[in-house]
């Protein structure tokens, strides 16, 4: 389990790094290109182009390959993408590289978080599969580092993801398939040793491999599968709040930060270096957040834990716009912006971004996972391209206050919309959550419900 979370891990990184750095990038790539905030947008977004193909191609290869074999296609990918934008001669090029880039992350956000929950012990599936959240944080962290030190050619910082890219490969050739990919495809002796090599040396897995068994042959009865599955009425709640909670974690304002905190900064007055300087210490908060929320997210709950640090996001934008919208964004007022970008970053990132990944690879049946899982980076990455082909062009036409004002609105938004549908996940396991949408139970309050076991949810 531990080489699965580092693969996971690692996928996460590369996730984060290789769309975190384009944010210091940037400003090297339009000096030696020429280029203004249009072909910015198309550089920053063509990532997340290639992120919505690579989320829906993957599902199916996830299907027919399996989850390891989707994996190793994915740092493959990665490998030639990175190594193909470090060496591009002009934006069109560069481009192009990131939007076969885009391809990977796609892939691997759609794959990871489901081939770490389908081969995890129910008691530590969240830890484990947050694993790629963090390291997201990991990655976005080391990219603006590298971006804000200045002495780094922006080939050689995009290029660098290359060894992690390769170290994924190599650790992807020694694990297990998804037992319960295995199983799906009755290889049943196959899910029981993939199981046995990941659970401590001796345990019986007999339980849980009949459990898996059951749930399988349960819904090839029932002809819920795939795309088509994701239609079935009992299966629409959860790619609703699935889908949904996948739309508001880009809405929050969470990439609007990431990508273009410089290219504001800067446009608002703020000198280079201060406003790179502010990118490392929205990146370490990113990181540091996630790391609290890894370690009380199975105590506090899932949905308790979005739904406290929502309205903390909402004010800080609300106060950060203020700013802007009375003029107070000089120099003099540098450190109380600071705080409150720092203070947006951690109630975000500590909050719904823990939630985006984790979901994804839990609520959905087991024979439209894959898809759903898809269908749920998908509208995460189609949310992002739509907001970052279009944030410096919304800020040009109505203002950075008033744009961050739009961003506070969309986290209220997302609090009624959560509180309304997201039950509570937290101590269920992925039988479970499937039988509460077998039986049209799947609000929040029919999850504070004694289970029909006698076991109760944490």
């Amino acid at each position: 389990m531990v080489v699965v979370a580092l693969v996971s891990a690692i996928s996460g990184l590369l996730y984060g790094y290789d769309t975190g750095i384009i944010s210091g990038a940037l400003l090297q790539i339009s000096d030696e290109f020429t280029i203004g905030n249009g072909w910015e947008q198309v550089i920053a977004a063509s990532i997340l182009a290639g992120a919505v193909v690579g989320a829906l191609t993957c599902s199916r290869l996830a299907e027919r390959r399996g989850r390891r074999g989707t994996l190793l296609v994915v740092a493959a990918v990665f490998v030639v993408g990175t190594v193909a934008a470090s060496l591009a001669p002009d934006p069109v090029t560069l481009s192009l590289a990131r939007l076969v880039l885009g391809f990977a992350v796609g892939g691997a956000t759609q794959t990871a978080p489901v081939y770490v929950a389908e081969l995890a012990p129910t008691r530590y599936r969240g830890r484990l599969v947050l694993c790629f959240q963090i390291a997201i944080g990991v990655g976005i962290l080391v990219a603006t580092i590298v971006g804000a030190s200045r002495s780094v050619d922006w080939r050689v910082a995009i290029g660098a993801a290359a060894v992690p890219a390769a170290v994924m490969l190599l650790l992807m050739l020694r694990l297990p398939e998804s037992p319960r990919w295995l199983v799906e495809g009755g290889r049943a002796d196959r899910a029981r040793e993939a199981l046995q090599r990941v659970r401590p040396r001796g345990a019986d897995v007999s339980g849980e491999l009949s459990s898996i068994a059951g749930l399988v042959h349960a819904e090839s009865e029932a002809s819920t599968r795939g795309w088509r599955g994701l239609r079935e009425a009992w299966v629409r709640p959860a790619l609703v709040v699935g889908c949904g909670l996948a739309v508001f974690t880009q809405l929050s304002g969470i990439e609007m930060i990431v990508y273009y905190s410089p290219t504001i900064l800067t446009d608002s007055g703020f000198s280079d270096s201060t406003a790179l300087r502010v990118s490392v210490a929205l990146g370490a908060t990113y990181l540091i957040t996630q790391l609290i929320g890894l370690a009380i997210i199975d105590r506090v709950g899932r949905r308790r834990l979005t739904l406290v640090t929502l309205p903390g996001a909402a004010l800080s934008l609300l106060v950060l716009g203020t700013f802007f919208v009375t003029g107070n964004s000089g120099r003099e007022q540098v450190p109380y912006i600071v705080v409150t970008l720092v203070a947006f970053m951690a109630f975000t990132a500590g909050g719904i971004q823990l939630m985006g990944w984790l979901t994804g690879s839990e609520i959905y049946p087991l024979a439209t996972r894959a898809a759903g899982a898809a269908a749920q980076s998908a509208s995460l990455w189609g949310t992002n391209l739509l907001i970052t082909l279009t944030l410096l062009t919304i800020i040009d036409t109505i203002g950075t206050g008033q744009t961050f004002w739009l961003y506070a609105g969309f986290n209220v938004v997302a609090f009624v919309f959560l509180y309304r549908r997201m039950p509570e996940l937290t101590g269920r396991s992925l039988e479970q959550i499937e039988t509460h949408l077998a039986e049209g139970r799947f609000r929040p309050a029919d999850f504070a419900r004694p289970e029909r076991d006698g076991t109760t949810a944490r």
